[in-house]
């Protein structure tokens, strides 16, 4: 007999009880801040590379196993490890986290991917085409952390010989939405350093398509191949996955943790308020409904859809909204 199948709605419920688990389980073995002694740079399976803090290896990785009692760590995390071996540590506490930045998977279970963020960088490119959809979901997700976006369009350069007027189109609405967008080229280093001054002394994960050329630019922020390079497939126009795990890096003016690329970001466990907080112009416009439980579809005196008619939202940015909500049941 085969297994029946969960609808959109309860895989919703399902990762939204699994976050609150997650985040309840974060409280176990915490410690503050600054008895911490190491932060995990990368994590392989039940092994994770943790880089000391303090002492005369200020500085150098060692791998450790943590104890059972911890939850799901994650790059960015701080913790407290000691000796267990001469080459091996064990992590024995975390500290409680200021953030912790994830997704639901396919199967709506919630997957941590870097803790203790001040940006998240959202990397898009002329080359393979943006999605507003795909933006927008990014948007709704660090709307919910309360982290600052940063949106960065790699691949400048190649605006000289294509005419993208769905670039040009997303670059209008989110700059009119005061949005910090950043123009940059890693081939051509156009635009790095403003992105460059911006980031200064903080910690930031990397996230966007495959394709977009994440790696190239952590490459012209830092070290030259400090991360494998993979070639867009000339077939599809999508790239290449060549990141298998979050991992931190300590660039020349920030830090910054490159998480593997995803094509789809789903929001199954979060609500229906959160989805339009994320959403800061329909945010606005709808304390101004005139009915409470206004669904800004075909309702009298709704602000919104008055606001769409009259030019103040436009209209691409309310269907991203709806799609995002038909996908979440």
């Amino acid at each position: 007999m085969s297994k029946r199948r969960l609808s959109d709605q309860q895989k919703s419920r399902i990762a939204g009880k699994q976050q609150k688990e997650f985040c309840a389980a974060e409280n176990t073995s915490s410690i503050q801040e600054t008895k911490c002694n190491g932060r995990v740079i990368s994590h392989f399976g039940q092994q994770l590379d943790v880089e000391i803090l303090n002492g005369k290896s200020a500085g150098s990785l060692m791998r450790c196993h943590q104890r059972a009692n911890l939850p799901s760590l994650v790059t960015g995390d701080l913790v407290l490890w000691e000796q267990d071996a001469e080459e091996t540590g064990i992590i024995i506490a975390q500290a409680e986290r200021k953030n912790v930045f994830g997704r639901a998977d396919i199967k709506g279970k919630f997957r941590p991917v870097a803790a203790n963020l001040d940006y998240v960088l959202i990397v898009f490119a002329v080359v393979p085409e943006a999605f507003l959809n795909l933006m927008d979901r990014y948007l709704v997700a660090i709307s919910q952390l309360g982290l600052e976006p940063l949106l960065v369009l790699n691949k400048v350069d190649l605006l000289e010989d294509l005419t993208n007027k769905n670039i040009d189109n997303m670059l209008s609405i989110y700059h009119n939405l005061g949005y910090p967008v950043y123009e940059v080229s890693a081939l051509a280093g156009t635009g790095l350093e403003a992105l460059e001054n911006q980031l200064s002394g903080k910690t930031t994960v990397l996230v966007g398509q495959s394709g977009v050329g994440k790696s190239s630019l952590i490459n012209k922020l830092g070290f030259d191949q400090l991360a494998e390079v993979g070639n867009l497939s000339d077939s599809k126009y999508k790239g290449t996955h060549t990141t298998n795990t979050s991992r931190l890096f300590h660039l020349r003016r920030f830090d910054l943790i490159d998480s593997p690329g995803i094509r789809e970001f789903s929001l199954g466990q979060m609500e229906i308020d959160e989805v339009l907080n994320g959403f800061i112009e329909l945010k606005e416009h709808s304390s101004k409904c005139k009915f409470r439980d206004c669904g800004h579809s075909s309702e009298p005196g709704c602000a919104i859809q008055a606001a769409i008619a009259n030019g103040e939202i436009h209209r691409e940015r309310f269907e991203s909204y709806q799609r995002i909500l038909v996908s979440m049941q």
